[in-house]
């Protein structure tokens, strides 16, 4: 087909149904990889292991479950993505991410693995539901929360204007959780991976955007049998005019539940608890 040439006749069905298939082995930038594999897992984890190995495009979305004990490495591929993360007990989804919970309960509101930052995310149960297990990025937030369709319309344009550049987190999130027969109530504030924000001594918020050093990466385990969803759109307080984030890699594999002498379970009394109030519930 030349350059002037016309495409195909799409209201025919029969050249629909062969260009659809003319496309099957067509790879892009962004998509998931169907059978999940990956080149660079972690030392000691098999290809057998890997559910899901996807790159989430600029303005995308990802939901998935993943069940106890299972890993999920995200990558920020070229310094600029935002991972924003919505968690769910998949067994009993009003259970989900507690922000305000997360962050009383360990005393702290900045995330990593390094001294002083917080390594779990908590449901209102008082439950872990998920735990940091490596962090090469640093920047993270439990603050600010998803922006949404007014306030990213307001900065970077309506549809007219800017084209597709207004997509925002909140309503990615209504999409993912809409397949799971879940609605704007059950929307929950997020936390964002890959920037942060730092809250002053006088109370005022500076966030911490970037752009970053390519690669950077976090490995969560669930400690329950979870739904994620993640959107990958610009921070609420990106201070910048044009609409900017970029791809965002997930791999996830199985892996084995937290063991009773695991270092993060035993980090503080806090999180002791709430490992056990897990355990309490897989008793049953």
């Amino acid at each position: 087909m030349t350059a002037n040439s016309p495409g195909p006749t799409l209201a025919d069905p029969i050249a629909a149904k062969e260009h659809a298939r003319s496309l099957g082995s067509t790879l892009v930038e962004s998509m998931p990889i169907l059978p999940p594999r990956a080149d660079d897992l972690p030392e000691g984890v098999s290809q057998d292991d890997l559910i899901w190995e996807e790159t989430i495009a600029a303005g995308g979305y990802a939901i998935r479950r993943i069940n106890r004990g299972g890993r999920l490495r995200l990558i920020d591929l070229k310094g600029d993505a935002c991972a924003s993360l919505q968690i769910f007990n998949a067994e009993m989804p009003t259970e989900r991410l507690n922000i305000a919970d997360t962050v009383k309960v360990q005393w702290n509101g900045y995330f990593g693995v390094g001294e002083g930052k917080a390594r779990l995310f908590l449901s209102d149960m008082g439950r872990v539901l998920m735990s940091i297990l490596e962090d090469t990025a640093g920047t993270h937030d439990g603050f600010c929360g998803a922006s949404n369709e007014e306030l990213s319309g307001a900065k970077y344009g309506k549809g007219e204007k800017k084209g597709r550049y207004f997509l925002n987190t909140r309503d990615r999130f209504l999409l993912g959780v809409g397949k799971h027969g879940l609605g704007r109530k059950d929307v929950h504030p997020c936390v964002n991976l890959f920037k942060g924000a730092v809250i002053e001594e006088d109370g005022s918020i500076t966030p911490q955007i970037g752009p970053f050093e390519p690669g950077r990466q976090v490995i969560l385990r669930a400690e329950m049998d979870l739904m994620l969803v993640i959107a990958n759109c610009p921070h609420v307080m990106d201070p910048r005019e044009e609409w900017t984030v970029t791809p965002l890699r997930a791999t996830a594999w199985r892996g084995p539940i937290t063991p009773e002498d695991d270092p993060v379970r035993n980090h503080t009394p806090e999180a002791y608890r709430a490992y056990l109030n897990v355990e309490d519930y897989y008793r049953r």
